[in-house]
């Protein structure tokens, strides 16, 4: 049977191709580093891509008490930075032969994004690690933080140039709902990448069971047991995913999974990280809450957050 136009064939697997991206840009260097990783996919996938810059609804009123900006004046700082806009959206539309087009909007940066992602069914919202100077950094964590909890849409938060598609892709899984939709979504966002499935696995009340004085090789074999389980747990993940054996690696760290996804990263050469922000009970996803704020602070690569409300 013939493809449809919204999925491909990678190896033995069918992967669904974007359909609509958005990127979130301030216009600074790191954000065009974002918003040209947003036209390589876009070229990749041959989505629509939509750049949007949102104007604070509070700087208008701030330039006025500051420096008596008048409303000509206002009007003259919101057309240049409309134009501003627009220029690199022509340009990554002739650079990249992508269909690109800009939204200037005013009011918050979270709500105004998550408003036109859903208005364009956008299904990846793109936007850089950092901002202009060293506040928009310390405000970055706030507003992608605000982002992940109201928008239910695919965010990647860009931190490298954009030289090449990606090439490894680390996806941290825990078995729950959550997982083959996650591993569908790094395969959408990185189709030719190789897929390291990553899970940390711990024994359960491993440190009550030392306080108990149980032996080291009681727990030793418990710990062979938790490895052997989340070791057929992920082999099986593979197989409903369609991923052949060529196509991905098992990662299996023991420990705390917010340090093994950083540390992993690094030692397995994975350009892209692949995380959700839900786990299977309100504790879990407290904790994975806690785990992609820590990757997306600790980590070199770009990262993918899936934000799905349901699977």
């Amino acid at each position: 049977m013939k493809p449809s136009s919204s999925a491909v064939i990678t190896g033995a697997m069918h992967v669904n191709q974007l359909k609509n991206i958005l990127a979130a840009t301030d216009l600074s260097g790191p954000a065009l580093q974002a918003a040209e990783r947003a036209a390589r996919l876009a070229k990749t996938s041959g989505a629509p891509l939509r750049l949007v810059h949102v104007l604070s609804a509070g700087v208008a009123a701030q330039l006025q008490s500051l420096i008596g900006l008048g409303s000509a004046l206002e009007a003259k700082l919101f057309e240049a930075t409309r134009q501003e806009l627009q220029t690199l959206a022509d340009r990554l539309a002739a650079e990249h032969g992508v269909r690109a087009d800009a939204a200037l909007l005013q009011g918050s940066v979270a709500d105004e994004v998550t408003r036109e992602a859903d208005a364009i069914d956008a299904d990846l919202v793109v936007l850089g690690a950092r901002g202009k100077d060293f506040l928009r950094r310390l405000l970055l964590g706030s507003t992608a933080e605000r982002l992940l909890r109201k928008s239910t849409r695919p965010m990647l938060v860009v931190k490298q140039r954009a030289r090449e598609p990606y090439r490894r892709a680390l996806v941290a899984v825990d078995f729950s709902a959550w997982s083959v939709p996650l591993v569908d979504l790094a395969r959408s966002v990185a189709p030719d990448a190789h897929i390291v499935l990553l899970s940390a696995y711990e024994v359960p009340f491993e440190g009550k069971l030392r306080y108990a004085s149980v032996p080291d090789a009681t727990i030793n074999l418990y710990r062979e047991q938790a490895w052997q389980a989340a070791e057929r747990q992920l082999h099986a993940l593979a197989a409903r995913t369609g991923l052949g054996p060529s196509q991905w690696t098992p990662c299996l760290p023991r420990g705390d999974p917010s340090l093994a996804i950083v540390e992993q990263e690094l030692e397995c050469g994975c350009d892209l990280i692949v995380v959700g922000k839900h786990g299977q009970n309100m504790a879990e996803e407290l904790l994975l809450g806690s785990v992609t704020s820590h990757v997306l602070a600790e980590s070199v690569s770009d990262v993918l957050v899936s934000t799905a409300t349901s699977a």
